[in-house]
């Protein structure tokens, strides 16, 4: 049995990130997506992260397995949603953002327990309501969200894929649960 938990990142971790990151990056480019092929994320946006304070790490047994920016407040590119709607736009938010996990330790469910661990950690400051998005090819991203109880809500864009910026928006609620 593994050792598997979360923490927040540090700069010393930049390194293990965008390795991740990186590896991520060609994981979707041979998926045949064309999320993350313009550069995004870069290391300044990481390096922002950990300044923020929104950046996490997955630990496995002591070696960094994922990667996960959690943003409490709003996110402008969710400001319009189309086909859909969101179901709580009272309660603050955190969105899940950069989720990835590394080529050795892909498989093994752990972007899930990632998103649990997320949830709790945010839980301890009051969130609630949770949101992520991907790119509609990425099937993967998808099914782990709709596993850990994200329900589809509608489409948006970002801002930062010029390419394909159409994204599959998804929210957790949690005070349906109470």
């Amino acid at each position: 049995m593994s050792l598997v938990f979360i923490e927040p990142a540090k700069l010393s971790d930049l390194d293990d990130i965008m390795k991740i990151i990186n590896s991520s990056k060609k994981f979707l480019k041979d998926s045949g997506s064309n999320q993350w092929q313009n550069g995004y994320p870069d290391e300044a946006v990481i390096k922002q992260d950990i300044t923020n304070e929104d950046a996490w790490i997955l630990k496995v047994d002591g070696q960094t397995a994922g990667y996960a920016a959690i943003i409490i407040g709003e996110e402008p590119t969710y400001a319009e949603i189309s086909h859909g709607s969101w179901e709580n736009n009272n309660d603050p938010y955190a969105t899940i953002h950069r989720l990835a996990i590394s080529s050795e330790y892909r498989g093994q469910n752990l972007s899930g327990l990632m998103i649990s661990n997320l949830i709790s950690a945010m839980r301890v400051k009051g969130i609630e309501n949770y949101r992520i998005d991907t790119a509609p090819v990425n099937k993967i991203v998808q099914r782990i969200a709709e596993k850990n109880g994200f329900v589809y809500r509608g489409m948006i864009e970002v801002d930062n894929e010029p390419i394909d910026p159409e994204r599959v928006a998804y929210e957790l609620n949690l005070r349906k649960y109470e």
